[in-house]
């Protein structure tokens, strides 16, 4: 049976996109909300839209108790007040920071945090209670909307614990998407400052979506 994913602030554009796609691949999808009614409806419409009956939708604390893992898809900016929320409801969960470390007036510019990298902020914070691990900082909702759209983008995983690097590149597969360890928690500042390239990259060329792709890797 697939683990099943809680997506705190699952209603915004990447956390429905994330929903989308992860859904439509079989996985068991709890969508929070900071109005557990809001979960809720974000939750049934998006089953109706889909046709799918494996979305259920909540307050972000209870999704947080629910999920087997728990994907923080939330601004770097509002997040605290959610970590705190979340505090005693992610013990011995594997926690996804999905944010970028950016400037917040300019996008196209990468601001490191005090820690080393934002996903550091939340290990630190959570301490031994939640293992943490950055992903999907460097893939467009845009890419990942589209449930049956074939991805070209790879993404990146880092953080201090190897079994939920490895358990998140599985859920990752699951869904179609190419993931790959990049590495210890100390990694995760490249890929969090690596967004701001691609956004600059974006506005440069007029496009949506720019992405990465590793060579010379194997696929599955």
């Amino acid at each position: 049976m697939s683990l099943s994913l809680a997506i705190i602030g699952g209603t915004g554009i990447q956390g429905t996109a994330l929903a989308t796609r992860f859904a439509k691949a079989g996985v068991p999808i709890i969508i929070g909300s900071r109005d557990a009614q809001r979960g809720a409806d974000a939750a049934r419409a998006l089953c109706a839209q889909l046709g799918l009956s494996n979305i259920t939708g909540t307050s972000n604390r209870q999704a947080a108790r629910e999920g087997d893992i728990v994907l923080l898809s939330v601004p770097y900016q509002g997040m605290q007040p959610i970590l705190e929320d979340l505090h005693d409801a992610v013990e011995n969960k594997i926690v996804i920071n999905i944010a970028s470390s950016l400037n917040p007036e300019k996008r196209t510019r990468a601001q490191v945090p005090p820690a080393g990298s934002i996903t550091a902020e939340i290990q630190n914070f959570f301490g031994e209670r939640a293992r943490v691990v950055a992903a999907f900082q460097n893939i467009s909702p845009e890419s990942l909307s589209s449930p049956d759209a074939k991805i070209d983008s790879d993404v990146l995983v880092c953080g201090g614990n190897k079994d939920a690097r490895e358990r998140v590149i599985t859920m990752c597969k699951q869904a179609g998407i190419d993931a790959f360890d990049a590495g210890m928690l100390p990694n995760a500042v490249a890929v969090e400052t690596l967004t701001a390239v691609l956004i600059a990259i974006n506005v440069k060329y007029k496009i949506v979506g720019a992405g990465i792709r590793l060579t010379r890797v194997p696929r599955a």
